[in-house]
């Protein structure tokens, strides 16, 4: 399937991209757009574009709409995931996590290096594993110690 973002792919929309991947489609194919296009006219699913379905609305980021969209809020490691993307993506809750600030950092970085929206996301599609894993080993702990 091919998934529709707008240019210039920042920290929610390889988040995104990410978590497509892992959890959605195996097989998602990504194409970008200017700004302002109209999510109705693209070829594809549009997701983190203003007037998408699969964006920001009341108070959460993209990722977290995803997660609700596609059923997947129950795992507690994407779940602690969108926390830390929420926090790295809204500024105003930037105090959500202490790991957001990192996350935000890394992203701010990638762009830096990196000026082709694909190749951004696969480059940080393992840093998004990591913390995916980080996160479900967090919960799976605390499972643990309240056994």
């Amino acid at each position: 399937m091919k998934w529709v973002t707008r240019q210039g792919v920042h920290l929610d929309r390889v988040a995104c991209a990410w978590l497509i991947r892992r959890f959605i489609d195996g097989e998602a194919q990504f194409a970008f757009t200017q700004p302002g296009t109209n999510p109705a006219q693209v070829d594809g699913t549009p997701f983190d574009m203003r007037g998408a379905r699969l964006g920001h609305h009341d108070g959460k980021c993209t990722f977290e709409v995803i997660l609700r969209e596609y059923g997947l809020q129950d795992d507690r490691g994407l779940a602690a995931l969108a926390r830390i993307v929420h926090g790295a993506d809204i500024p105003m809750d930037a105090d959500i996590s202490p790991v957001s600030a990192g996350l935000d950092a890394m992203a701010r970085g990638f762009m830096l290096l990196e000026s082709d929206d694909m190749r951004r996301i696969e480059l940080q599609l393992p840093v998004y594993d990591a913390l995916y894993a980080h996160c479900a080993a967090q919960c799976t702990d605390k499972d643990a110690t309240h056994a």
